[in-house]
């Protein structure tokens, strides 16, 4: 990966996600030349696990997001899919105040004030993580901490390899998180009215 220097600082190479080599914002990260995905979280480098996602977790995510996109047809809010960066900010807007930007795999926003054209500024209303090998402490952890924090009113947690899923509701301020659902299931999304999701299809033909 080549990445042009922030700012002041050299910034060589991205090793592990808590790099020594300082805090970052949105306006360092758009100076880089990105050979692949990288997100800030609280101003420290997360790289992705692989250069590509795997096959299971593209035919995964191809099959939630063709079903938001039916279902959102005609209904006021949109569906994105990663790469699409989601910046979300704490105490202002300005690139160089922006310490979080991610790459959820689908990102649903029902207000479009927040859709610009490099993205969403501001907490989606719905977000759905297919875990890969290796990143599984950045989703279940770091990720999650800055989506509750920011307002993000649903985060769904998808298991590949066990076919299950998890979400998180926001309620007061805090996550609740529901059952394990998996295979026979059919989840219910509380934050996009009449959304729901049968689990079969999800995991269907993944062998």
């Amino acid at each position: 990966m080549k990445i042009t220097e922030p700012k002041s600082e050299a910034l060589n190479k991205v090793e592990e996600p808590h790099t020594e080599y300082g805090v970052y914002s949105y306006a360092d990260y758009l100076t880089w030349e990105l050979d692949e995905m990288v997100e800030l979280i609280k101003g420290k480098i997360f790289k992705s696990a692989a250069a590509a996602p795997r096959r299971i977790h593209q035919k995964i995510s191809g099959n939630i997001f063709f079903r938001l996109y039916k279902h959102l047809e005609n209904h006021p809010c949109d569906v994105f899919s990663a790469p699409f960066d989601v910046r979300l900010p704490v105490k202002s807007k300005r690139n160089e105040d922006i310490f979080t930007v991610v790459q959820p795999d689908i990102s649903v926003i029902c207000d479009k004030s927040k859709l610009d054209d490099l993205g969403c500024i501001g907490a989606p209303d719905l977000i759905v993580e297919i875990l890969s090998l290796g990143n599984n402490s950045k989703e279940l952890r770091d990720k999650y901490e800055v989506y509750e924090e920011s307002g993000v009113k649903e985060y769904w947690v998808v298991l590949p390899y066990e076919w299950t899923l998890l979400i998180y509701t926001l309620i007061d301020g805090k996550y609740v998180p529901s059952k394990l659902f998996t295979v026979g299931d059919i989840v219910e999304s509380k934050c996009i009215s009449g959304f729901k999701l049968d689990l079969n299809e999800v995991f269907n033909d993944l062998e």
